[in-house]
């Protein structure tokens, strides 16, 4: 017996019997229709679910599991002043810009003084806040805030988030890196003689391999 196939979307001629056959044949056509639009729409549910919750994957300040090193450390910390001036004080969660209080980093005074992160693996950085100490604040002018993942140069060859005009004696001021990816952080005053002095730098961001893709 010859079976007629009807596509999905075709309707059948007005005054036309369908034998039984025939019947099924559409039945079974539209069943599995219906079916595969339900995966396809459990599939965009799922992708739109992900992707919302990759878009939205918890920011938090990943300096806080770094290490930190710098160019150098202000002549003399080590021996007469303990703790006081070390690069890891600019990741210790502490916002104080007293450098006496022991949570602000310190190089000695030198061309192009630099500081570092390194978040131990790349990431998708947001944005920095950077803050200043309450002493000689202009030292932080012109400074240039660096994300990457190279050392080549230190790190100081690393894309630019930001150059710092200037932050307030004591403040603290955000800087867009608008999802940048990198191991690194880096503050460095180039070209310049000067001190490198940042209390705390805070980096808001997420593993780069947090952010997977979704295919459908």
């Amino acid at each position: 017996m010859a079976v007629r196939c009807i596509r999905m979307s075709e309707e059948p001629v007005s005054g036309t019997h369908l034998d039984s056959s025939e019947s099924v044949f559409r039945e079974s056509a539209e069943s599995e229709k219906k079916r595969r639009m339900k995966v396809l729409l459990a599939l965009f549910i799922v992708c739109v679910v992900f992707f919302s919750s990759s878009a939205g994957y918890q920011v938090e300040n990943v300096a806080l599991h770094g290490r930190a090193t710098m160019s150098t450390l202000l002549a003399g910390s080590s021996a007469s002043v303990g703790y006081l001036g070390h690069a890891i004080n600019a990741i210790d969660g502490n916002q104080n810009p007293n450098f006496y209080h022991g949570s602000c980093a310190h190089t000695d005074r030198e061309m192009s003084p630099w500081w570092r992160v390194d978040l131990l693996k790349p990431h998708k950085i947001q944005y920095v806040t950077i803050t200043n100490t309450l002493t000689a604040p202009e030292r932080m002018n012109g400074a240039e805030l660096l994300v990457g993942s190279s050392l080549a140069n230190n790190g100081n060859n690393n894309p630019r988030c930001a150059t710092i005009s200037s932050i307030a004696s004591g403040a603290t001021q955000t800087f867009q890196c608008d999802g940048m990816v990198g191991r690194y952080v880096s503050i460095i005053i180039r070209g310049r003689d000067d001190y490198l002095t940042p209390c705390e730098v805070e980096v808001f961001g997420y593993p780069e391999d947090q952010a997977s893709t979704c295919v459908c």
